[in-house]
This record gives structure tokens, sequence and C-alpha cells, in this order.
């Protein structure tokens, strides 16, 4: 059998998608695979929670199959629309009996429209809304921009679970789906990567939602996400560190990103972190065509300094460089110091264009942006060092 017990007569009827190797388009690479897990709860009334990507529909099919008969599935709760969860819908809502009800918030509802169409049976719900499913209830806690305005949990007080649709997932497959079943390094690390590449531009939101959780006094023995490894050990870990990760304290950590045409920017990158490194401060050093992005971000989460070179090509920074600067933009971290640096031939421009993107992304500035011409000379390979002494003196200082 696929599927799996989560609690008595609660059900895994997910589906595996070992050979993923991005998401969210070219945005989030994958290297481990994903899951989209879906849940069935047998009670008086029969649930089905979430579903999968369309491609995996199938798989779905045969699990739910598994646990029980399509007839006897009275609600269809969609956590949120996206379609790595939904692509499933369409397909699924003709299995089900044409009064089977679909529960999901108004802006779900609207998302299902805009994607699928009106011919379905739609029971809106608000925070604190219940639906009594015979020996359990099920619990309604809106949760808009995480990561989309239609995303909700699910609370089943009966059995201390939570389904919280995307927020503590990952992209993980592994033939055990439980934490205490696997590495918690390697969960914690995919946790984090998932947190800092997806959720970090809503860390302000997390925080108010898992207070707003604590004052509700939620117990919880279980959350069961939707990508990944289901937390039944010790679920209290991965809440913690969402707060930490959310709180975006920055520890004494430096991240050097560049790259390099004929050595001379590497140089003085090498000098920087040189000088970062003899200061005490913590170093990851990236050369970004070599590099994984979504590693990069994972490491800036926590890092209080994010410094960026590149040579200048055509009056620009090379291209490589680009993307990474896209993202911290777009994922507004908060709490960072920041230093740009490049060479340069005939004509500059690299250094002040990766000065600009850092401004613009919120990121403070420690000194000019530090250009040099052509091959770095002692002097300038010294100033470069100096840099990275300057910038740890700032991180050391910061609270």
């Amino acid at each position: 059998m696929g599927s799996f017990k989560v609690k008595e007569n609660i059900y895994w009827v997910g589906a595996r998608d070992w050979n993923l190797r991005s998401f969210h388009g070219p945005a989030f690479n994958t290297p481990h695979g994903t899951t989209y897990n879906a849940y069935l709860i047998k009670d008086e009334k029969n649930v089905l929670v979430d579903g999968v990507h369309k491609p995996f529909t199938d798989t779905l099919f045969e699990h739910i199959q598994e646990v029980i008969d399509w007839e006897d599935i009275d609600y269809y709760i969609v956590n949120h629309a996206e379609p790595d969860h939904s692509g499933s819908f369409p397909a699924t809502m003709e299995k089900l009996r044409d009064d089977v009800t679909v529960v999901c918030t108004a802006s779900g509802k609207n998302n299902l429209l805009e994607h699928y169409g009106d011919s379905y049976n739609y029971q809106v719900i608000n925070s604190g809304d219940t639906i009594d499913i015979g020996a359990r209830t099920l619990s309604f806690l809106e949760a808009s921009m995480l990561h989309w305005p239609d995303s909700m949990f699910t609370y089943i007080p009966e059995d201390k679970l939570l389904l919280p649709n995307d927020a503590f997932g990952m992209h993980l497959c592994v033939s055990s789906l439980f934490d205490d079943q696997n590495d918690q390094n390697l969960l914690i690390k995919e946790a984090k990567k998932y947190f800092a590449n997806i959720l970090t531009p809503f860390s302000d939101l997390v925080l108010k939602k898992l207070n707003e959780v604590e004052e509700m006094g939620l117990e919880i023995d279980i959350i069961a996400p939707s990508h990944g490894i289901i937390w039944r050990e010790n679920p209290e870990e991965i809440i913690n560190k969402y707060v930490e990760w959310a709180e975006m304290k920055p520890k004494k950590k430096a991240v050097v990103i560049y790259e390099t045409m004929w050595d001379s920017t590497e140089l003085v990158a090498q000098k920087i972190v040189e000088g970062l490194i003899d200061a005490g401060i913590e170093v990851n050093f990236y050369r970004k065509s070599i590099s994984d992005k979504n590693d990069i971000v994972t490491e800036i989460l926590d890092a209080k300094a994010v410094i960026v070179g590149s040579p200048t090509i055509n009056n620009v920074m090379i291209p490589a460089v680009t993307p990474i600067l896209e993202e911290l933009e777009g994922l507004r971290f908060k709490n960072k110091l920041g230093a740009a640096f490049g060479s340069k031939g005939w004509a500059g421009g690299a250094a002040q264009r990766i000065a600009d993107r850092l401004e613009k992304a919120k990121i403070n500035l420690v000194g000019e942006p530090f250009e040099f011409k052509y091959v770095p000379n002692e002097e300038k390979l010294d100033e470069a060092y100096q840099l990275g002494e300057k910038i740890a003196e700032k991180i050391n200082k910061s609270k």
C-alpha cells in the first residue's frame, strides 16, 4: 500500500515526486525531489484534505481508494489553491458525489473559480469556524499570505493535529515521511532552505500567526504539512525554528558572493574574506556561476552582512550576479549590512550598480563601492583586506 496511517483513522494519501529538480519554474532547485501530501480523515463524515500536482492525480486516486470508497467522502478541504496542491482538483471532483462540500477561504474560492470554474458546492470559512464530523471537530485558521492570500490551516483538536499546507514544509522526497525516521540535521537544513526562499517576505505574518496559534492555546502533537516531512517526534522544534528564522536575528556571519572574468575580482573577494575571518566572522563564500542560488539565499537568512562583487562588462555587472540581487530585493531581508566591489577596465559601472541594487533591497551599505582597475596591486589588496575588517567591526558592534 502506498497510503499510510498518520494517526488512527487519518491517512496520508499523497504522492512522492522523486525526480522534481526545480520548483516555481526555475526559481527553486530541488535536488531531493518533493512530496505532495494529501490526507484522508475517516469519521462519521469523511474528509479529504488537499490534493496533488496534476501529473500525480492517478497516484492520489490509488491511495484514496486503498482507504475509502469515493461515494463515502463528504468534504474536500482546500487549504491552498496553488496548482501543486490543486492540480488534481477537477479530476477529483469528477470522482466525488455531486453534493460533496469544498471547504476553503473566500480567497481560496476565488482562486479555485479562476482555475477550475464554478460548478462546485463551496463552503467559505473564516478563522474560528468549525465543522463537526463525528468524533472529531475540524477547526480553521486563516493564514493569508503564508504564502498565498488563500492559505489556511486545518486543526483537529481531538488528535492535536495541525494541517498547515505549505507552512512548516520542505522539498524533500524520502521513503519514510516521519521526522523521527530521518536525519534531523538534513530536515532542519531543508526546512530552513524552504523558509528562506519562499516564506522570508512574509516573516512578520509568520510571527503574527504563530502568536495567534499560541494565544488560541492550540495543543499540537503532530504537524502534517503538504510538502516533505510530517513532524510527530518534536513539532515544537520546527515551530521554534520558524520563530528564529522569522525574527531574522543575524549571527556574526557574512556571505560573500562574486563573479570573475580574469581572476581580479576573485583576488579582491579572497582578501575581503581574509579580513572578515581574521576578525572572527563566520563566512560563506560563493562564486555565483558555480553555486546554487537557493543555498546562497539560505545562508543569507541568518547572516548580518551580504557582500557582492562583479567585474564590469559593457558598463554593467556580469549577468550571473543579477539573479541574486533580484532575490535580495524580492525576499526583503531585514537587519543586513552590505558592500559592493569589483574590477573595471577602461570604464567602470558594476560596483556602483551592485551598490544601488543592495540599497533597493534595504541593505545598509558599509562605505562606498570598492572599485579597482584591471589587476589589483598590493595596495588595493590591502584595502580589500581592510574593507573586510571594517565590515567585521560593524558586524561585531551590531545587535
